[in-house]
């Protein structure tokens, strides 16, 4: 925030789910206090608007401009919402939602997606299918890695016919690429296994497929970039909202779902081969994705927070 020029105000605040009840008593106790203290920052600052991003971060923020009659917009990233964002939407002057029917029974709610960083829109509106051979699978573990997806995706690809030769840039995650790729070698692999990609825009464009976890920012950059995915959401999300994400896209056509519990190396190479036999189906879950992408969200946000700001 300071590096964009934007003054930095934190609050003393934590979540209360399944926590102990001394620590639950000790989290709403600090989150009266941030509250108050949010009071304070909005009547020092006297905003237009009052934006949420949901999380429990977002409830001192969301509590107090609702108290000092300030407007308030709350955005939510997934397909199930989380319980704050629930609850400021019965305060909300506006509701945003990236997935629809995210928050049901909410007024004034707009479909508007998920912001992406400019340099994957400027990307997507020149980019053409991937036709290099072999073709090339980008594998996301996040950036701070999977470990499943970094065990057993150099297993599954190993298992695939030799017939059919891939590229595989994996994404290990920090601290984790070292023994990722001491995974490949072991199973005679080749491939290029990094900590962190900087360049996500020509690593989207360079690959036929992604396999990935189901997080709302990933699968908003998947849409906008226009890439099937095969994804495997990760089980212990805060009310399996990974899953949720993912069936948006698979029902689409965009995406394929694989269950961690039933993540196995033939299981996945399986799956691999059902899809990369088929280039044409590749570029029709692309294309399916595209369909659902939201290139303009971060502009449509701004103008909504203006509007809003100055009704």
């Amino acid at each position: 925030m300071a590096e964009a020029g934007f003054p930095l105000h934190t609050l003393p605040v934590g979540g209360l789910r399944g926590k102990s009840l001394r620590t639950r008593l000790s989290g709403l106790l600090n989150m009266g206090r941030s509250v108050f203290r949010a009071i304070g920052v909005l009547r020092h600052m006297r905003p237009d608007v009052v934006l949420g991003m949901g999380g429990y971060a977002a409830a001192p923020g969301g509590l107090a401009a609702w108290m000092l009659r300030t407007p308030l917009v709350i955005h939510e990233q997934n397909a199930r919402p989380g319980k704050t964002n629930l609850y400021l939407s019965r305060l909300a002057t506006r509701v945003l939602e990236a997935f629809p029917g995210a928050i049901p029974n909410a007024g004034g709610v707009e479909l508007v997606g998920n912001p992406v960083r400019a340099s994957l829109i400027e990307a997507a509106a020149g980019q053409h299918w991937p036709m290099d051979i072999p073709p090339r699978i980008l594998v996301l573990g996040g950036s701070l890695g999977a470990a499943a997806l970094n065990e057993v995706v150099p297993r599954a690809l190993a298992r695939l016919n030799a017939a059919r030769p891939i590229r595989v840039l994996h994404q290990a995650g920090d601290g984790k690429a070292e023994a990722c790729l001491s995974v490949y070698r072991e199973v005679g692999l080749d491939a290029e296994v990094v900590p962190f990609i900087t360049d996500m825009a020509t690593a989207y464009s360079q690959s036929v497929l992604v396999i990935c976890r189901a997080g709302a920012m990933t699968l908003s950059e998947l849409m906008v970039m226009g890439r099937p995915a095969l994804l495997v959401p990760f089980p212990h999300a805060v009310d399996d909202h990974q899953f949720y994400n993912a069936r948006y896209l698979a029902d689409a056509g965009a995406a394929r779902i694989l269950r961690q519990n039933e993540l196995s190396a033939r299981r996945l190479a399986e799956e691999l081969e059902a899809l990369l036999a088929d280039p044409c189906q590749l570029e029709a879950m692309g294309n399916c994705a595209r369909t659902l992408a939201r290139p303009e969200s971060a502009e449509r946000i701004a103008d909504i927070l203006e509007a809003t700001g100055h009704a």
